[in-house]
């Protein structure tokens, strides 16, 4: 049985792998459950020289998909946390923000 032959489906995998990474808690990613499972899917699906599969190229579509989904999820609560709104602000606080300084304040 051969491994995994082709390069996108192994780029997929590291990719998919360094997401989880990024996201799990633990240090270890083979006692994480979803890497086992990653990896049982993909030795279903791998094929031999002497053996072309359809569900090898749909095993791809999945992996990249659930590596999209894991990478933009992640993202986007890195870009909400950051441009997150504080509710209203003060006249003082949207100044200091744009650089400017109310007539009252102390200049340095």
């Amino acid at each position: 049985m051969a491994s995994i032959t082709t390069k996108a489906p192994l780029v997929t995998l590291r990719q998919l792998l360094s997401e989880l990474r990024k996201q799990g808690s633990s240090k270890k990613l083979a006692d994480n459950q979803m890497v086992q499972y990653i990896f049982s899917q993909y030795r279903k699906y791998q094929t031999t020289d002497q053996q072309l599969c359809k569900a090898a190229d749909e095993m791809h579509f999945k992996a990249k998909t659930y590596y999209d989904y894991l990478y933009h999820s992640r993202r986007y609560k890195e870009i909400n946390t950051e441009f997150k709104g504080k509710g209203e602000r003060t006249v003082e606080d949207t100044a200091r923000m744009v650089g400017f300084k109310l007539p009252h304040d102390p200049k340095p």
